[in-house]
């Protein structure tokens, strides 16, 4: 009988965020359907996703490749994936193919992993891919991303080299003390696309975590 609360608690909390959103975007002068809410259900059972799903959201964000590739396929075809953080090259393709409706990926901050992700997704007929250049604006050695100075070229050669990418903005992790603000501050600080996991599906659970 627990899980079924759990899973009542999440949607209210969805409901909860979908609702400052929309009064954050409305503040910035930002049409509300433009700010996209990825919900981060990394280590989160197919169940309690799937609660979410039923509630109308359609848009999950998840890190782990083999959690992903096995939970992806047990989830309806219409969700929009979005792959977050860092990935190794040799882990692409299984990324790619085990995930056919992976619609985002967040983010690419060298020209390698670019490269790669171009080759597969040409290599399994796939639309292409959209992606995010990741930035590492705060200069924090632990975090992934490229150094603001090189952000342009390699968001050109995205465009000019990877005709099965599509370029679709830039994307950055803020300071420890602004990874963990609300989602209204970031929305009014300009950002469309807002990644919120805990918020919504509760305290992670990384016993079973896997490197990517």
């Amino acid at each position: 009988m627990a899980a079924p609360a759990v899973e009542g608690v999440a949607v209210t909390a969805l409901r909860s965020v979908l609702f400052r959103v929309r009064q954050a975007a409305e503040r910035a002068g930002t049409q509300p359907k433009r700010v996209r809410v990825v919900a981060v259900s990394k280590t989160k059972p197919v169940s309690l996703i799937r609660q979410i799903y039923d509630a109308g959201h359609r848009c999950f964000g998840e890190n782990y490749v083999q959690e992903f590739v096995q939970k992806a396929p047990q989830l309806p075809e219409d969700i929009e994936w979005h792959f977050i953080g860092h990935l190794q090259s040799n882990k692409v393709k299984t990324l790619l193919g085990g995930v056919p409706n992976l619609a985002f990926f967040e983010g690419v901050d060298n020209e390698k992993i670019a490269n790669h992700l171009d080759r597969a997704v040409s290599s399994l007929g796939r639309n292409p891919l959209k992606i995010f250049v990741q930035v590492n604006t705060s200069g924090e050695p632990s975090k992934s991303g490229i150094d603001p100075s090189g952000c342009v070229r390699l968001a050109e050669h995205v465009k000019s080299h990877c005709p099965h990418l599509e370029f679709s903005g830039l994307m950055t992790i803020g300071m420890p003390d602004y990874t963990s603000t609300p989602e209204n501050f970031r929305i009014e600080m300009g950002s469309t696309n807002v990644r919120i996991g805990s918020t919504i599906f509760g305290p992670r659970d990384y016993s079973k975590k896997q490197p990517n």
